[in-house]
């Protein structure tokens, strides 16, 4: 059976169209608190679809793989999906932890090992105003998508990153990784 879910903003910030949501879905609902399972299920789809944007055409492109042969192309498409994850991740630590929530270790997408290169291009990245410092703290992975950040062509300045941002940072540093592994 098909269900609706109505949800609607009370309060409203002045000046912006209060959301409203009429959502249908198969799920039991017999009371709020299953209702809003609904509704926390509908609010992590921009997740989703950020993830699937990071995929296809632009990120990873996978959409334009011309591998035949299932396995190696299974391969390739779940290496891109492990990749476009650790982008989502920074994307999700931006902004740092939500509502005082402790922050993110730099580990979720980074190799310890990584920290050193990470604290050299903030350096050489930092800006002398506040917006163009690193304001995350050493360690967290937040610290490590301000740098992604940074060298995928943000400025600090301007809107937030999104995962092509993210994307062209992440394997931007990925690439100094590897040349700064070869000069050793």
């Amino acid at each position: 059976k098909l269900k609706v879910v109505d949800v609607r903003e009370r309060d409203p910030i002045p000046g912006v169209t209060p959301i409203h949501w009429r959502l249908l879905t198969t799920h039991k609902i017999d009371d709020v608190v299953e209702a809003l399972k609904v509704v926390d299920l509908y609010r992590r789809r921009w997740a989703i679809e950020q993830l699937f944007r990071t995929l296809k055409t632009q990120g990873f492109d996978i959409e334009g793989i011309r591998i035949e042969d299932e396995v190696p192309r299974s391969k390739l498409v779940t290496a891109a999906l492990i990749a476009a994850v650790n982008v989502q991740q920074l994307v999700h630590a931006r902004d740092g932890a939500p509502d005082n929530k402790p922050l993110r270790p730099l580990t979720d997408a980074f190799d310890a090992c990584d920290l050193p290169l990470l604290q050299a291009f903030t350096q050489k990245l930092e800006g002398k105003t506040d917006k163009q410092k690193n304001p995350h703290p050493l360690g967290s992975l937040a610290y490590g998508a301000w740098v992604c950040a940074r060298l995928g062509g943000w400025t600090g300045y301007y809107g937030k990153p999104g995962p092509a941002v993210m994307l062209e940072g992440w394997l931007r540093f990925n690439d100094a990784k590897i040349g700064a592994a070869l000069n050793v």
